[in-house]
């Protein structure tokens, strides 16, 4: 084995490591959605590459509001899913999407697009 067929595996190595971190890797934070004068928990949700902020905390048992922009062209991102919940939404680019609900019970609930690469995490407190 060469100098460079050691590099070259190092270096796909690094990349697995990489994309394992990106998807799997812990998530840190989070935002508290807002009241509105509506009484909803409102919170929006940039779709780039990613959930931005990809952490939404609210209360149970109040109704929540969570607005997404799609703001890529990626057919990943066409579509979020709240399977917890039953909702699901297509996004189109450019528009504001909004995904009402009402959580029930406290608990950590996943969001995801149709394929399940991009992923977020509702804290229901």
């Amino acid at each position: 084995m060469t100098a460079t067929d050691i590099l070259v595996i190092m270096g796909g190595l690094a990349v697995i490591i990489g994309i394992a971190w990106f998807f799997w890797g812990p998530r840190k934070g989070g935002l508290r959605a807002a009241v509105t004068s509506s009484g909803y928990q409102e919170a929006m949700v940039l779709v780039k590459g990613g959930y931005t902020p990809d952490i939404i905390v609210v209360q149970h048992g109040k109704p929540v509001r969570i607005n997404f922009r799609r703001e890529e062209t990626a057919a990943c991102s066409e579509m979020v899913v709240f399977s917890d919940f039953g909702k699901s939404a297509k996004l189109p680019e450019g528009q504001v999407v909004p995904i009402e609900f009402i959580p029930d019970k406290p608990g950590e609930y996943e969001f995801t697009c149709h394929m399940g690469m991009l992923r977020g995490k509702l804290i229901v407190e």
